[in-house]
């Protein structure tokens, strides 16, 4: 069976909020039973880590959950706004370059929004914690917890 939704995460470097956000959307979209009914992936809105694996904080705090992580950074393309259902990110600043590119686009058909739009304690913003400490990986981690699952409620 087609796969039938998509959803693409997206951060400015794509080596930590969004692979965040993709591995735990997709641990509870397999929890649920659901995972074959999803393309999940996650993507950059700048190319500076094109290639790279998640930052090894990152890694480290979605092993703590038992949350597996496999991802490689990439960019988002134009493809992937005519391909994907939703496209989620993190911050104002990604929702701007998101939108603006959305709109050299032709037939763009994702839905842009803020992962955060979603967050029952209405914590909009997942700020980056690249230059944080291991407990701001944790507060990524928590936040993309409770708005993967109200997203994922809202489209099941």
């Amino acid at each position: 069976m087609a796969t039938s939704k998509s959803v693409l995460f997206v951060c400015l470097g794509n080596i930590c909020r969004s692979p965040i956000g993709e591995a735990v959307f997709r641990k509870l979209a397999t929890d649920e039973g659901v995972v074959s009914d999803w393309r999940i992936d996650s993507a950059a809105t700048s190319t500076y880590e094109i290639g790279n694996p998640p930052d090894h904080r990152g890694q480290a705090c979605m092993k703590r959950h038992g949350v597996p992580m496999r991802h490689v950074a990439r960019q988002v393309t134009q493809d992937d706004f005519q391909t994907y259902d939703f496209i989620l990110c993190m911050d104002d600043s990604n929702l701007s370059d998101l939108n603006k590119k959305a709109s050299k686009v032709k037939n763009s058909k994702a839905k842009i929004e803020l992962l955060g739009s979603y967050d029952p304690q209405t914590q909009l913003i997942i700020k980056d914690p690249y230059y944080g400490s291991e407990q701001d990986f944790e507060t990524v981690y928590e936040q993309c917890v409770r708005c993967c699952t109200a997203f994922l409620e809202a489209n099941s």
